[in-house]
């Protein structure tokens, strides 16, 4: 009986916080299929700055498609911006593993002077905010004239120390004797890498593509900064003017924005509990 208590106690205390995280969405999703005028009947509190509370409703009394017709099929821009994105993501997680993978390889395998003091100022340089590397980073990119191109926001993001913190964790947890056999048996350094690290490493590589989409497919201050034609920015940047005119449109255009984030994170929600759990590791 006691347990029974505790349990149900467990799933509301769970199920309130769920329920509260998930409410936006519903209301994206919800928004995204009424038209103009109920929303502006639901939202008029808002535009007209009274001090009335808005209401809503979770089923519109009126569903359309007019709002996913005109995004899908009559704002070529979005689906710019959505390219755009892809391609950022794309390229920036792509780098983070030719670059990343081998750096923390190297960090969790072999023992070189000063190695803890190098790997403790990269986790130093993980803390920073994007704020204080701003200005440093706008001086490299106009000296080398990359600004206001897409190269701008990937070339810092493939340098990122967090690829190679999450992926030393996974590297850390494989056992040391299994190098040394393979050593033994006459295995280069890089079949070493390639046949034993990264097939028993890939949890925490995975972990890494997982978290590393989830940040740069909504990343905004990034392209801010460094991008001024609006043809290169992200999707992430996409928003029309909200009135009560545009309001089911931009319901509509967060929604589709949230589909692939979504889609990634319950795929790989498992190797994202896992990075979670090689970050909060000390050696």
């Amino acid at each position: 009986m006691i347990k029974s208590i505790k349990k149900a106690i467990t799933i509301i205390a769970l199920a309130l916080p769920g329920t509260l995280i998930l409410f936006p969405v519903v209301i994206l999703f919800t928004g995204s299929f009424m038209d103009r005028y109920e929303l502006k009947e639901y939202l008029n509190p808002i535009f007209t700055e009274s001090m009335k509370f808005i209401s809503w409703k979770f089923m519109p009394d009126y569903p359309s498609f007019e709002n996913y017709g005109k995004l899908l099929f009559f704002t070529p821009q979005f689906f710019i911006l959505f390219w755009n994105s892809v391609k950022m993501v794309v390229c920036i997680l792509a780098g983070q593993i030719l670059i990343g993978v081998p750096a923390a390889w190297a960090f969790a395998v072999y023992r070189v002077r000063a190695g803890k003091a190098l790997f403790a100022f990269y986790v130093v340089l993980m803390l920073l905010p994007f704020q204080v590397t701003m200005l440093s980073n706008y001086l490299v990119l106009n000296r080398f004239s990359l600004l206001n191109t897409q190269y701008a926001v990937i070339l810092p993001a493939v340098f990122s120390t967090f690829p190679i913190f999450l992926s030393y964790g996974g590297f850390r947890g494989i056992p040391v004797q299994l190098f040394e056999a393979a050593r033994i048996d006459g295995a280069s350094e890089f079949v070493i890498f390639l046949k034993a690290g990264l097939p028993l490493g890939r949890t925490g590589i995975l972990s890494t593509i997982v978290l590393g989409f989830l940040e740069y497919w909504n990343m905004m201050e990034q392209p801010m900064a460094f991008l001024d034609e609006k043809a290169l920015w992200p999707l992430s940047l996409y928003l029309p003017e909200i009135t009560w005119v545009q309001a089911g449109y931009a319901f509509c255009a967060s929604f589709i924005t949230l589909i692939p984030a979504a889609f990634v994170f319950i795929m790989g929600q498992d190797y994202l509990e896992q990075g979670i759990i090689y970050s909060g590791l000390k050696e």
